[in-house]
C-alpha cells in the first residue's frame, strides 16, 4: 500500500464553474458606428458664430457698426508737409516782432501804408502814455553810476535814449490836439500827463545840454494853449474853470520856471468874460448864479422858452 496517497479533492472542486456577473452597460456610453448625420452635424458646428443654432445672429456685434464709431489714431507720419498757416504763425509773434513785420511790410509796400493806418485803432491815452513811460525808464536806467547825474559825461551815456523819449512826445502829442481829438478833456489828461515827464527831465550842468528840455516846453504849452483855446468855445469855458485845470496849468508854469506862459496867456483869454482873474469872493452873484446854472444845464430855462438847455457841450 503507498503510504503517500494522493490528498483528497475539496469538494468545491467538483463544483460547475461560475463565471463573474456581467455590469450593465447603459446604452449611451456604448460606441456605435458613425453615421453620415453625423458629419453634416460637424459641419454645421465649425461653421461661423453667426450660423450656430445656439446664438443668434441679431445679438452679435456687427462689424461695420464697430468699425464706423472707431476713431482713428493720431499719426504725425501721416502729416503731409505745408507751411504754417498766416493766422497760426501771427499767433506766436510778440509785440514786438508782430510792429516789426508792419514795418518791414510798410517799407517794402509804401501803399499799404495808408491802408494800414486806416485799419489800425486809434490810439489811446493810456496806451500811449504807457509807451512814452517805457521811453522813460530807458532814459532813467542809462544814467551811469556816479554822484553827479548833471555831468557831461551822464548827458553823453543818456543823450540816445533821452532823443528817443522827447522825439516820441513830439509825435504822440499833435494826435492828441484839435482837430485830431474832438474831446477837450481827452486831450487836457495827455497834456497833463506828458508834462509831468518833461519836469522829471534832468537840469544839466551845462546850459546848452538844457535846450532840448526848454524846447519841449515851450512846444507843450503852445500845446496847451490851442486846447485851452478850442475848450473856452464849449460852455464858455466850464470845463476848464470847474475841472480845475485853470490851477493845474498855473501850477505847470510855476513848476517850469515860467516856460509855459503861452498857456496861462490863452487861459486868462479864454476865461475873461467868466471874471477868472477875479479873485472868487468879488465875483458878481449875478455871474456866480450863470456859472452854476451853464454847469447844471439849466442855463436859459425861462417863461418864454422851456425847452431851451444849454450844457457844457
Amino acid at each position: 500500500m503507498n503510504s503517500f496517497a494522493t490528498p483528497p479533492v475539496p469538494p468545491h472542486f467538483h463544483e460547475h464553474h461560475r463565471l463573474s456577473p456581467t455590469r450593465s452597460v447603459p446604452p449611451a456610453s456604448r460606441k456605435r458606428k458613425a453615421s453620415p448625420d453625423d458629419f453634416d452635424n460637424d459641419d454645421q458646428m465649425s461653421a461661423s458664430p453667426s450660423s450656430s443654432p445656439g446664438i443668434s445672429s441679431s445679438a452679435l456685434p456687427s462689424t461695420g457698426a464697430s468699425r464706423s464709431i472707431k476713431r482713428p489714431r493720431g499719426n504725425l507720419s501721416s502729416f503731409a508737409p505745408s507751411s504754417l498757416s498766416l493766422s497760426r504763425l501771427l499767433e506766436t509773434l510778440s509785440a514786438d516782432s508782430l510792429r516789426s513785420v508792419v514795418k518791414s511790410l510798410s517799407d517794402r509796400h509804401p501803399n499799404l501804408t495808408q491802408e494800414i493806418t486806416a485799419l489800425a485803432p486809434r490810439p489811446s491815452v493810456p496806451s500811449t502814455l504807457q509807451v512814452l513811460k517805457d521811453y522813460q525808464t530807458q532814459f532813467t536806467n542809462s544814467f551811469p553810476l556816479g554822484d553827479n547825474p548833471g555831468s557831461d559825461y551822464a548827458y553823453n551815456r543818456t543823450r540816445p535814449y533821452l532823443t528817443q523819449l522827447l522825439d516820441a512826445l513830439n509825435d504822440f502829442t499833435p494826435h492828441f490836439l484839435p482837430p485830431n481829438e474832438p474831446q477837450t478833456a481827452t486831450s487836457l489828461s495827455y497834456l497833463d500827463a506828458v508834462t509831468n515827464i518833461i519836469h522829471n527831465l534832468p537840469t544839466w550842468d551845462s546850459s546848452r545840454h538844457n535846450l532840448p528840455k526848454d524846447e519841449a516846453y515851450g512846444a507843450i504849452s503852445g500845446a496847451w494853449a490851442a486846447v485851452v483855446r478850442e475848450g473856452a468855445k464849449r460852455g464858455g469855458g466850464m470845463l476848464l474853470q470847474y475841472g480845475g485845470w485853470d490851477e493845474k496849468i498855473r501850477n505847470h508854469n510855476h513848476q517850469s520856471g515860467g516856460k509855459m506862459s503861452e498857456a496861462v496867456r490863452a487861459l486868462s483869454e479864454g476865461l475873461s468874460w467868466m471874471g477868472s482873474s477875479i479873485p472868487s469872493g468879488h465875483v458878481s452873484e449875478e455871474r456866480q448864479n450863470v456859472r452854476q446854472q451853464l454847469f447844471a444845464g439849466t442855463y436859459g430855462m425861462g417863461g418864454t422858452s422851456p425847452g431851451i438847455r444849454t450844457g457844457i457841450w
